[in-house]
């Protein structure tokens, strides 16, 4: 069984690794239904989907509509004014079979002109405080890829006291020493407020760049289940990271085997062995 543990303040004890949802995009209904199932075998309670992931809000209601929502249903929106982002909020709603979702997001919040709009004078902040006030929702979260993310995160949090984050998160990508110094940063305010941290792309294996995709994630992830299972204890050795799944159903089942028997961090070594075996690119420069 998945570990849970507080996320964030909200009060609720999710499973350490959060299922994502953008697996969902192209998926047929059956294919959607006997993963949902899976995830509940292994007692994953927490599902992330966004209004921008193809089929995952419709492939999820109907599930929903047939066996339940969910104990932790989180959605998101690339939505910036508020008035927009509202309308996408109830058509969310709609397609989810839901009356509100637990967390809603400010989508991939990233581009500065963007970034004052949401979080400025009529923009999306605004629609999402007036529906956590109308109980549509009961919290509220931003999130980001990039290398430039962990900044305007840390910019966000002066601006707004955010109920979670979302940002890439991997021992590759912690190689970066700008981006560690931000992440760190992050990760202690997120320490203080009690600010859930999730995390994404995280068994990154390299950018797919004129390979074939063989899988349907942006990126070409690792496929061994020894090499996944470094991955997915280096982010869970850290105790504030949930691990958000990879969106591709076919190894969703390879990551929950090594989310069930995480133990502890992997030593250094094994970590740097796993880089110079499998020739590991970060996705982001």
């Amino acid at each position: 069984m998945i570990p849970r543990t507080a996320f964030g303040r909200t009060g609720h004890l999710s499973s350490q690794t959060i299922f994502g949802a953008a697996a969902f995009w192209g998926v047929k209904q059956d294919e959607a239904d006997a993963t949902m199932a899976l995830l509940e075998q292994v007692g994953v309670n927490h599902v992330d989907t966004a209004a921008s992931y193809g089929e995952s809000e419709l492939r999820l209601g109907s599930w929903i509509a047939r066996h339940g929502r969910p104990e932790f249903l989180a959605t998101k929106s690339e939505e910036r004014t508020a008035a927009k982002a509202r309308e996408e909020l109830h058509r969310s709603l709609e397609r989810l079979h839901v009356d509100h979702v637990d967390l809603w997001q400010i989508h991939f919040l990233l581009n500065p002109a963007e970034w004052e709009i949401a979080l400025g004078t009529g923009g999306m902040l605004e629609a999402a405080i007036q529906a956590r006030q109308e109980g549509l929702v009961r919290f509220i979260g931003v999130t980001g890829h990039e290398i430039a993310i962990a900044e305007r995160h840390l910019a966000a949090l002066e601006r707004f006291d955010f109920d979670s984050i979302l940002l890439p998160y991997s021992y590759i990508l912690m190689q970066n020493p700008i981006y560690r110094e931000n992440v760190e940063k992050l990760f202690q305010i997120c320490a203080g407020r009690n600010t859930a941290v999730q995390t994404i792309k995280g068994i990154v294996r390299a950018p797919w760049g004129a390979r074939a995709h063989t899988r349907s994630t942006w990126y070409e992830p690792l496929e061994e289940q020894a090499d996944i299972d470094l991955a997915v204890h280096w982010i869970l050795g850290n105790p504030q990271a949930f691990l958000n799944t990879a969106g591709d159903i076919g190894v969703l089942p390879k990551i929950l085997d090594a989310a069930s028997r995480f133990a502890g961090r992997p030593e250094e070594e094994a970590m740097q062995a796993l880089l110079v075996r499998q020739e590991m690119q970060p996705l982001f420069l």
